[in-house]
């Protein structure tokens, strides 16, 4: 890029409207029923509320609430024990929105890095043991707060590979994660066999629910077989939701949840060394929009359990006719069995990033895996709507790559860039 020049005459608003429109020309529309990556879409109405209560505040500070803005800490509080309650939680328990996932995460190992050094105090080079496919900002965490990660090599049937796990752990492992489930398989990991590990280890356990927080509780609910994953499990110690997913909160807001308030101690950060005074927050950003913490409020009080679980009813059956339809496909299989709102397929047969790619030449938008390398669907509740188009090209798609008309250039995936 250029080095552009800040301009002496500011444009006209029919001039910045007109700018904005051609630079957003190639955009893609994020409640396209066609949008399989990222959608995640609960309807007009639930957009509506969530945006007109994010107007209201968006000039608004969290970080002023107590002084300036109390219905901040009040739209807060009320969000976090209704996640509390969600997931389970006893009495007692503590949480906080941030400002999305990776806080979350990253919060999370700042908490039990400050933790570990009262209660393992032998761990002089702090570590966490992760499941194969636990989110990359477990990494980022542990670079920026100076712990090293121990990842596992592989997966067991698309889970954490548990025996792997206990065998990383040392002396100076200080935290352990699964996830509910992760990204890129999207089956949940032996949460309570985990817990286990970090009960008779004495480990700060965590939980990334960050995709599944918001279906899994009403899956459960509507009978589908969900594995232990929540604050129920013995040995959970925290655990992170994102709001701005499926709990349909505008970005970015998300829940960093602990089974016992108590360790919000090592969690806040405080200081008083400086000629403004005591400055105290409980999570990395300083400044925080007012407007994601009231969208979450608004919609989780507009939905109700009521209202996710239909929702969820939703997206489970449009996941069900999904993989019904693509394991009828020759050389096409899902990894694992998926319990959430999102799954991966891979070819057994063919070039499974040509076939993305196929499927992207129709205009489908698609989340993309490696190692193996899969075509990833995260599903919303339109989604039932599209089932039917969505195979007949996969169909289409998957004859192109196998006649050759189609093929991967060869780069691997991107998730994020």
């Amino acid at each position: 890029m250029s080095n552009r020049r800040f301009a002496a005459r500011g444009l006209s608003r029919d001039e910045i409207a007109a700018a904005m429109a051609t630079l957003r020309a190639d955009d893609q529309s994020w409640d396209d029923p066609r949008n399989l990556k990222a959608s995640y879409f609960a309807g007009e109405d639930v957009t509506r509320i969530a945006t007109e209560a994010f107007a209201q505040h968006m000039d608004d500070n969290v970080i002023y609430g107590a002084s300036s803005y109390p219905s901040l800490p009040a739209y807060e509080a009320e969000v976090v024990a209704m996640g509390l309650d969600m997931l389970e939680a006893p009495e007692g328990a503590g949480g906080t929105v941030t400002t999305g996932g990776t806080e979350s995460i990253a919060v999370a190992v700042k908490t039990a890095r400050d933790w570990a050094r009262d209660h393992k105090p032998r761990a002089t080079a702090p570590e966490i043991v992760l499941p194969r496919t636990a989110h990359v900002a477990f990494d980022k965490a542990a670079h920026l707060f100076g712990l090293k990660v121990r990842r596992m090599a592989g997966s067991v049937e698309y889970r954490a590979d548990v025996a792997a796990m206990a065998d990383a752990i040392g002396p100076n492992t200080v935290m352990i994660v699964a996830s509910a489930p992760p990204y890129p398989y999207a089956n949940v990991d032996p949460v309570r066999e985990i817990a286990a590990l970090a009960v008779a280890h004495d480990l700060w356990m965590h939980v990334d629910a960050c995709v599944g927080g918001f279906v899994l509780p009403f899956a459960r609910d509507l009978g589908h077989a969900v594995p232990d994953f929540d604050f129920t499990v013995p040995g959970v110690t925290s655990m992170s939701a994102d709001l701005h997913k499926y709990g349909y909160a505008l970005r970015g807001s998300s829940l960093l949840l602990l089974r016992d308030a108590a360790l919000e101690d090592y969690q806040r950060f405080e200081s008083s060394d400086w000629p403004a005074g005591r400055y105290a927050t409980m999570g990395i950003a300083g400044s925080r929009n007012g407007g994601p913490v009231a969208s979450a409020w608004a919609v989780m009080r507009y939905l109700g359990r009521d209202g996710y679980r239909a929702r969820v009813a939703k997206i489970l059956d449009a996941k069900r006719r999904l993989i019904a339809g693509i394991e009828g496909i020759a050389g096409l299989a899902v990894l694992g069995a998926p319990e959430g709102g999102h799954f991966a397929f891979v070819s057994t047969d063919h070039d499974t990033s040509a076939i993305a790619l196929a499927m992207t030449e129709r205009s489908w938008m698609l989340a993309r895996g490696e190692d193996p390398a899969a075509i990833m669907l995260l599903l919303n509740h339109r989604h039932g709507e599209i089932v039917d188009d969505f195979l007949a090209d996969l169909r289409a798609a998957v004859d192109d790559v196998a006649s050759g008309r189609v093929v991967a250039p060869g780069e691997g995936a991107v998730y994020a860039l």
